[in-house]
């Protein structure tokens, strides 16, 4: 019986060895095996219905918050005076984006069209589509500037057009036509005599562009051969770099498509994306970590240098020219319209322009922009973007509409596109990439506690029943010797020999 409980003990020892070894290959086998699978559930693939299905298909909701700069003085600004604006809104727009013309190619790579439209939600916005706003006009104090080098006849010609389709310097119109489009004369005219002039061949409105549009033929990697390239543009219609600014590195098409990056980030790494809308390449940079519904996460905010002008940072000296420090000058590839693009209020830029303008109060809480992304698997998890739209305006002489108008940068709008990983997406993203890890975390560790209690335990009852057996068989032992003395006195005892 002890031999067989020593059996059973020493077998217990091997079974605490074994898991202790388990738990220690898990430590280094686990995490090989989850960033495995996060690898062939990042690539691109029809196959990976989940990762797949959230970059064909925006399958969050989505949101545009627009807030326009409602002038409140606009004769007072014709003599010269500071413009004072206050901000209306915000009129919020549901976003729904779907990628079509998708197209797998040899190299590694997949282009797809992605096309966008948005529904106005009455529920989440401050006011409705049919309230009046006051802007500047941008036919006429944009065309002003742009045609202000041309002869004094001319201006005087441009002058007189614009009267004659009664166009003034400001404009008091509806959101939703501000947004979408309102009937103008000046438009058809200048569609029928100059065309390629504006931008839209119909009705002009501010977002006329973004509606039921896409943004571009893109064709980026599908990270089958390099998970390290998933995501990165490879071109945009066609196009290797860009032809609208000055040097080779402003012109360069770097980073994704802005939905998504390559996994395994750290805090070293930064988020490129190319923007069709800003006509170039963005980079957010890690700014501290957080936590989203228990999923750890990076922050990537807007550095100070993103809009700086040339002279603050050399190698934003490719997007001049410039004006003051965070004023993106767009004209270029805005039909050399006088556009600026910023952060809201002014955040980040050159204190100046806030002296220039009245009712602008910027805060970072409130108009600085962030993406809070899942490093492990490059997927945001939490966005907000947010620009602001600026129309450089002055006097120009010939053209009486400008008035006396000073020099100034002067907001429009701003807008913030935001969206979250929300419902089932986030539950199966939690459980796939949280709870599970955790679990297997849990079990390696586990199974060493586990074994090394059982070895403890196995060795102590091994060491107690073989003390006990040596102490058992040693007292029979001197009792036979015993024995065997007093059978030897016995046979030496004289009354014994004389009674045989």
């Amino acid at each position: 019986m002890a031999v067989k409980k020593s059996r059973v003990a020493v077998g217990f020892i091997v079974a605490g060895v074994l898991a202790v070894t388990f738990g220690i290959v898990m430590i280094f086998v686990g995490p090989i095996i989850i960033d495995d699978q996060i690898v062939k559930n990042t690539v691109i693939d029809p196959s990976n219905d989940l990762s797949y299905t959230m970059w064909k298909d925006l399958p969050v909701p989505f949101f545009m918050s627009v807030y326009f700069f409602n002038v409140l003085n606009p004769q007072e600004i014709l003599n010269g005076e500071k413009p004072m604006v206050e901000q209306r809104g915000p009129y919020v727009y549901r976003k729904q984006a779907r990628k079509q013309n998708i197209t797998f190619h040899d190299n590694g790579t997949v282009s797809y069209l992605e096309y966008r439209r948005y529904f106005f939600e009455p529920s989440m916005s401050v006011g409705s589509e049919e309230d009046v706003v006051t802007i500047p006009n941008m036919l006429v104090l944009g065309a002003s500037v742009m045609m202000e080098n041309l002869p004094f006849a001319v201006r005087l010609l441009i002058s007189s057009t614009f009267k004659t389709f009664k166009e003034g310097p400001f404009l008091t119109k509806k959101v939703g036509e501000l947004m979408w489009g309102y009937d103008s004369g000046l438009v058809e005219f200048l569609n029928k005599y100059l065309p390629g002039m504006l931008p839209s061949s119909g009705k002009f409105g501010l977002f006329t562009e973004f509606n039921n549009s896409n943004t571009g033929l893109f064709t980026i990697h599908t990270g089958k051969d390099d998970i390290r390239k998933v995501h990165q543009v490879d071109s945009w219609n066609g196009l290797k770099e860009l032809s609208y600014w000055k040097t080779p590195q402003a012109n360069m098409i770097n980073g994704t498509a802005g939905q998504m990056w390559p996994p395994f980030m750290t805090k070293e790494t930064t988020l490129p994306f190319y923007s069709p809308d800003a006509c170039r390449s963005l980079e957010l940079v890690y700014e501290r970590p957080g936590v989203m519904e228990g999923i750890p996460l990076y922050r990537y905010v807007a550095p100070k240098t993103m809009f700086a002008n040339g002279s603050t940072y050399a190698p934003n000296e490719g997007f001049c020219p410039c004006r003051q420090s965070g004023l993106l000058n767009v004209s270029t590839c805005r039909y050399n319209s006088p556009v600026f693009i910023s952060h809201p209020h002014f955040f980040n830029a050159d204190p100046v322009l806030l002296d220039f303008v009245q009712g602008l109060n910027p805060t970072e809480e409130q108009h600085g922009l962030f993406i809070d992304i899942h490093p492990e698997t490059g997927v945001p998890l939490n966005v907000s973007i947010r620009l602001q739209l600026n129309l450089y305006m002055k006097r120009v002489s010939g053209i009486t509409e400008t008035g006396k108008i000073s020099e100034v940068v002067m907001p429009m709008l701003w807008f913030e596109e935001r969206g979250y990983i929300d419902g089932p997406i986030l539950s199966t993203f939690y459980t796939s990439l949280v709870v599970l890890p955790t679990v297997m975390e849990v079990l390696q560790y586990s199974f060493i506690a586990l074994g090394l209690a059982t070895i403890v335990v196995a060795v102590v009852v091994y060491r107690r029943l073989k003390k006990n057996n040596v102490a058992g068989g040693a007292a029979p032992n001197r009792n036979s010797s015993t024995w065997a003395e007093e059978d030897d006195n016995d046979e030496e005892d004289p009354l014994l020999r004389d009674t045989n």
